[in-house]
């Protein structure tokens, strides 16, 4: 995120088709659970294997997508190229203290072979992976404090370079060569709010996606977008985009509408994001992965509302709104709703994480991951 004040974010809500649904009419698609618990990677249950498992075990190695819903586990910032050793302390971590099944990546470390040593760590914590291409920029590239940023033609990595492109190449290559890769990777993104972030026109992010899907064919791993509703919104919906992702995997940070008060108030601004992509997401998984609200501001993270209220208690809030919501997000079209905590501690993102930047518990956290 390195966020920047959000004005976009909700200003989208008086434009955008953003009905206020009673709970229940959000209760679109209910699917009994496809597998005992611990019989598909990467549920609880699940005990690693001491070796990959034969090929022909691959199809039933992932649990489904429709029976993944409530707490999945956390944004992981990786700017600080963090060691194998680190990686490997910290998903422990993740998967043993608070019952993660996944870790969404964050930022970019351009460290030769730094992904292989994401897999060996995801492998030997028992988690899976979102991927991400990383293609934002730094915070230092924003005219912070304003809707509008400077240099909006910089967050694919790029200001006129490339460096997006090397990051998805080098991506790709080692999702093929790394023989493990494809059994922790259950989904590459593209992100961080690539729409948002002006880096391509929709109908070219949407090729990029469809490009990266066919390379990505013989490992049966999917692609997305990691975007904001705004996003796809100010775009006229982006509707391509939308067709071309296989989940949907959302920016959801209630704290920067222009509506904002207390985090226990914010149910009606998280359905608001919602109602868009059930309108237009076909039916598509849905994740919100880029997800929290800040305990402290910034100068990259400041309100939209006079009303907005950073501090520890209403991160806590937050997390405890959504788990307090358990059963309504479960009911919602495409098998539920899972959602990650943004972020994994303070050091990586100030304010976000559940971890202060000494590395303790800000707050109790152990949200469900079923109801």
């Amino acid at each position: 995120m390195y966020y920047r004040s959000l004005l976009f974010t909700f200003v989208c809500l008086g434009l955008a088709r953003a009905v206020r649904l009673p709970v229940g009419e959000l209760a679109i698609h209910k699917k009994p659970a496809s597998k005992s618990a611990g019989d598909c990677f990467p549920a609880l249950g699940f005990t690693m294997p001491s070796e990959l498992p034969p090929e022909s075990d691959f199809s039933s190695w992932w649990c489904d997508p429709a029976d993944e819903y409530a707490f999945l586990g956390f944004s992981y910032e990786v700017t600080e190229c963090q060691s194998k050793s680190k990686l490997i302390s910290e998903f422990k971590d993740i998967r043993n203290r608070f019952s993660s099944r996944y870790v969404r990546l964050y930022g970019a470390c351009d460290r030769k072979g730094f992904y292989d040593d994401i897999v060996d760590a995801a492998w030997e914590a028992g988690v899976g992976v979102h991927a991400l291409v990383w293609v934002s920029p730094p915070i230092d590239k924003f005219e912070l404090g304003l809707p509008i940023y400077v240099n909006l033609n910089s967050q694919f990595g790029f200001d006129g370079d490339d460096v997006w492109i090397g990051r998805r190449n080098t991506l790709l290559a080692v999702l093929h060569s790394n023989p493990k890769a494809k059994w922790i990777t259950r989904v590459l993104q593209f992100g961080s709010e690539p729409l948002f972030d002006n880096v391509l026109p929709h109908d070219q992010l949407a090729e990029q996606v469809v490009r990266a899907q066919k390379n990505l064919s013989s490992l049966h791993i999917p692609v997305t977008v990691s975007e904001l509703a705004f996003g796809f919104q100010e775009r006229g919906g982006a509707q391509d985009v939308l067709d071309a992702i296989d989940s949907i995997n959302i920016h959801m940070l209630p704290f920067f509408s222009q509506e904002a008060s207390t985090a226990k108030k914010a149910w009606p601004l998280v359905l608001k994001d919602l109602q868009f992509f059930i309108d237009h997401g076909q039916g598509k998984k849905m994740y919100f992965d880029e997800n929290g609200w800040p305990s402290v501001t910034s100068e990259g993270v400041q309100p939209n509302s006079p009303d907005a209220v950073a501090d520890i208690q209403n991160e806590h809030d937050y997390y405890d709104l959504l788990d307090s919501h358990c059963e309504d997000l479960k009911e919602v079209v495409g098998g539920g709703v899972g959602w990650f905590a943004h972020i994994y501690s303070d050091d990586q993102e100030p304010g976000y994480g559940i971890y202060n930047s000494n590395m303790k518990l800000k707050f109790p956290f152990s949200p469900r991951t079923s109801c």
